[in-house]
């Protein structure tokens, strides 16, 4: 029996890292020969940031059913949590510690925690990498990655550039690639696998879609914009994309579900005033000002295309109950991201057999099989992502080829090659 700790947010907390971490527990957890614990976050970044990131909506428990211990006990801000984290994991003398790593600025409470863990013990410690190069490039990107990431025995990355990515982090640390999940005894192994499909949000075999569609008002070909609203993810694009292919089709709609990044505060409070101003300032001093999208507002992109009665918009975090409903009224989910690392959005359509339409870049590439499993576009060419919006309307993608991608992106597989032998 394999003790195993997965570390990072439960699934109180928003997002897809948090639905990931939940969804590898429970991958574990189904193997006879794991026991598993989830140790969290209590607060995940600086309190300084002007985001609430807690799932205060959501009822359904994804836990239900299993053996999973969650435990919620680091503090970003207070580094005696760091060292309760620490003697919390020793403690329970697991064999494998798995860190959930998607963003820099979490190096230096992660690495430390790593490093005690190294010095003390024998645990296998894994960064399971989502993230390696940030969205966001700060200056102190470079010096939180090393820290964080160096002390790792083991890193699982979703796709080779991810892979290649921490080659070039740390040019005087020697690799061994594999898809298999085997150790290597003498070099640093990096397990090449997916970004696995999400069974977290199981499909209503009751679900009336004519009566959903009825319902919200939609068309009878319809395009799926989900997950956090935030300028990578190219929403700023997708909505003239829509408009211009609503020149040739009038039969067609546009769900936008999912919460503004950056609008989760009451503005009015004077705590999240200071937060803002604290926020902006470090924002000026780090990042070019491009970088700062807290007034990223793609929407108002809708009235001034006079599209509205084509657009269903769901602004706010949707609730796991809630999740299947969009997925399953939609014909195919919408990802024309500016960059992209394995994505969970990406995975939670194919967990509904839905098609993809991408643009061509990241990891997209290497997923989307054009005339298969979806389209790509050209990034960042409006008249390309249009074209593949009507290129779908005209030749829809069979669900059973989407079935087929998916059944080769298992968690039973991912949780294989991490058990190891």
């Amino acid at each position: 029996m394999k003790k195993i700790v997965c570390f990072g947010p439960g699934p109180a907390f928003k997002g897809g890292i948090s639905n990931y971490n939940t969804a590898l527990a429970k991958a574990l957890d189904r193997r006879e020969d794991c026991e598993v614990h989830i140790v969290s976050w209590t607060q995940q970044y600086p309190a300084i940031i002007p985001r609430d990131f807690k799932d205060r909506t959501s009822k359904a428990d994804l836990l239900e059913g299993t053996n999973i211990q969650v435990t919620y006990l680091t503090n970003y801000n207070n580094p005696f949590t760091w060292a309760e984290t620490f003697r919390y994991i020793r403690d329970l003398n697991p064999d494998i510690v798995i860190f959930r790593w998607a963003i820099a600025l979490q190096g230096l409470p992660l690495g430390w925690i790593a490093r005690k863990l190294k010095r003390k013990t024998n645990i296998e410690v894994i960064f399971d990498v989502h993230v390696l190069v940030q969205k966001e490039a700060s200056a102190v990107d470079k010096f939180f990655t090393k820290r964080g990431l160096k002390v790792a025995d083991t890193y699982i990355a979703h796709a080779y550039k991810t892979a290649n990515e921490l080659k070039e982090a740390f040019p005087k640390l020697t690799f061994a690639v594999n898809e298999t999940g085997e150790r290597d005894k003498d070099h640093r192994t990096i397990i090449k696998l997916y970004h696995p499909i999400y069974d977290l949000f199981k499909q209503d075999s009751n679900f009336d879609k004519v009566a959903v569609k009825q319902e919200l008002g939609l068309k009878e070909n319809v395009f799926l914009f989900f997950g956090f609203i935030r300028k990578y993810k190219g929403l700023h694009n997708v909505i003239p994309a829509f408009a211009k292919a609503l020149e040739t089709r009038k039969d067609i709609s546009l769900i936008i579900a999912g919460e503004m990044f950056w609008s989760t505060l009451d503005k009015s409070k004077l705590s999240t005033r200071i937060k803002n101003a604290t926020f902006g300032l470090l924002k000026k001093i780090f990042l070019n000002k491009s970088d700062d999208e807290r007034n990223y507002n793609p929407l108002a992109q809708i009235a001034e295309l006079g599209i509205e009665d084509h657009i269903v918009q769901k602004i706010e975090y949707v609730p796991n109950e809630d999740v299947a409903k969009y997925f399953q009224v939609s014909d195919a989910i919408v990802t024309y991201y500016l960059t992209a690392t394995p994505s969970g959005v990406e995975s939670l359509g194919y967990n509904f057999h839905m098609p993809i339409l991408a643009t061509n870049v990241g990891h997209f590439p290497e997923t989307v099989k054009p005339g298969f499993n979806g389209y790509l576009a050209e990034p960042e060419n409006i008249d390309s992502m249009a074209e593949q919006m009507l290129k779908f309307v005209e030749n829809p993608i069979p669900r059973e080829n989407v079935a087929q991608t998916a059944a080769n992106m298992s968690w039973e597989n991912y949780a294989e090659a991490i058990v190891g032998n």
